[in-house]
């Protein structure tokens, strides 16, 4: 009834109002808490992205010269077929045509010769790539359970928040440190 300048609050009304002015300093902690462990979630999930993304470049890259290199053995095995027609048909071609398939013979051999170089050098340009894949996505093992952690730690906090539990604050703090500790040792791998 306020009709008469009194205002009379309800038990219940005068909960809500105190908390919304101020209430419990555990809820503010635990709002702080979240927000900065979402923040770091969203940083740790781009470098895992990242990660992956640069992991799967290398590897195109990998399988893409290593492709180029089955191509130029492929090349090389035909230039090795014509080399053996051709030394088949000098064995069977008269004395005076023998000559002109000696000369293709040779011109095969050298032209395997590069295609060789060519073909190796391929292969070693996949397997350079392929390394580099694996090493990109070495920390990202670290960077998703750091991921984990970081939403164990969120979903305990908002936890906190419905319960006023302490214990499950402190919870939340552990996995946040475990999450944190993970992510930091994923910058360094």
């Amino acid at each position: 009834m306020s009709g008469h300048g009194f205002h009379v609050h309800g038990a219940h009304e005068h909960e809500l109002e105190h908390q919304a002015h101020g209430g419990s300093q555990l809820a503010q902690y635990v709002a702080i808490f979240t927000a900065i462990l979402s923040t770091l979630g969203a940083i740790v999930s781009y470098q895992g992205g990242a990660t992956q993304n640069e992991a799967m470049m290398y590897k195109n890259e990998a399988v893409l010269k290593k492709t180029q290199a089955s191509d130029q053995w492929n090349y090389y095995e035909a230039k090795s077929n014509k080399a053996h027609l051709m030394e088949l048909a000098a064995d069977l071609a008269p004395a005076e045509k023998q000559a002109h398939y000696h000369e293709q013979i040779a011109k095969y051999e050298l032209e395997k010769k590069d295609i060789k170089a060519k073909a190796e050098a391929l292969e070693k340009q996949s397997a350079q790539a392929n390394q580099m894949s694996e090493q990109a996505l070495h920390p990202h093992h670290k960077q998703a359970q750091s991921m984990t952690l970081i939403q164990i730690a969120i979903s305990l906090a908002s936890i906190t928040a419905l319960t006023r539990k302490r214990w499950l604050f402190s919870l939340a703090m552990i996995a946040a440190a475990g999450g944190l500790a993970l992510w930091v040792a994923a910058l360094f791998a």
